[in-house]
């Protein structure tokens, strides 16, 4: 939304409609994705109602929603001419498409929506196999997520990672792709959908998400707060807006210091919240007098 009202002219070659793209690859993984769990979902559900009810279907199709936004809408014509576009399509496609696909519970649709004998055949290769759980395990211990994820965001916003994207259009491909995979993984710890099991005890995810925000802190008040443009192609950019990209580079840090936040603390209040409640006292009393119980022989 910000990087839309700031324009006093028209930076698009005919108007907002015409700077739509097409991108072939995502759009055919975004709807096979989408056709995929839809069909899964509604086979799962009859079954799992309570763990699939609509709100969750609806979760999954907002973040395939959110990332063709981010891929296909004006947005992404406008990244290589101001940075404030840029990071608002990264910050679509770290802290809104991910949380919302996994807030989807994608798993048992997914699966359930492949064809039969494609299951038959993956099976035993693929699903049983020791090597497959190991890297899920991996991939969803909060520990990897974590480092995962803001290693990936801190290190495509170092300059010289930053300006190669502009050099290649596969790279800046494998950039979102980076930015998308390890945020799914950052969002799976912190939203445990069914059927994961929380690794950690669920207090651990409040540190999780104020380190992750803090790391976003120090970046964005670099871009905010550094007195010069940091990213050559910006300087050299054509100006759609009154922006200079200086003024740019400022509006970019802000706009990540507040949305990232945002999303970052809230459900960290909201878990803190939820622990405090008496419900969930008692039952962290009652494990822990469960625990201390001597076992009689």
């Amino acid at each position: 939304m910000f990087a839309i009202v700031i324009f006093d002219s028209d930076p698009l070659p005919d108007n907002w409609l015409a700077a739509w793209s097409l991108p072939v690859v995502p759009f055919i993984g975004l709807a096979v994705m989408l056709a995929l769990y839809l069909r899964g979902w509604f086979v799962a559900n009859r079954t799992r109602p309570l763990e699939l009810p609509a709100w969750r279907a609806t979760c999954f199709v907002g973040g395939a929603a959110a990332l063709w936004i981010a891929l296909a809408s004006p947005i992404d014509a406008l990244d290589d001419y101001l940075l404030t576009a840029h990071m608002l399509q990264h910050f679509i496609l770290m802290s809104v498409a991910p949380p919302l696909l996994v807030l989807g519970a994608p798993t048992v649709p997914l699966l359930r929506g492949l064809p039969r004998p494609l299951i038959r055949l993956l099976s035993r290769p693929v699903f049983r196999a020791r090597w497959f759980h190991a890297i899920c395990r991996l991939i969803t211990h909060p520990v990897f997520a974590w480092l995962a994820m803001n290693i990936a965001y801190l290190g495509w916003h170092v300059p010289a990672m930053f300006e190669l994207t502009f050099t290649s259009e596969r790279i800046h491909d494998f950039e979102h792709l980076c930015f998308l995979l390890t945020s799914v993984a950052f969002w799976w710890v912190v939203l445990a959908p069914w059927p994961t099991q929380p690794r950690w005890p669920r207090w651990t995810v409040i540190p999780y998400l104020l380190g992750a925000d803090i790391l976003n802190t120090v970046l964005s008040a670099t871009l905010a707060f550094s007195g010069r443009v940091l990213y050559a192609p910006y300087a050299a950019a054509e100006r759609v807006s009154f922006l200079t990209p200086l003024q740019d580079q400022v509006a970019a840090g802000s706009e990540m210091w507040v949305l990232n936040s945002l999303v970052m603390l809230a459900p960290a209040v909201v878990i803190t919240l939820q622990l405090l409640t008496p419900a969930a006292l008692l039952r962290q009393q009652q494990g822990s007098s469960a625990s201390r119980r001597i076992p009689v022989a």
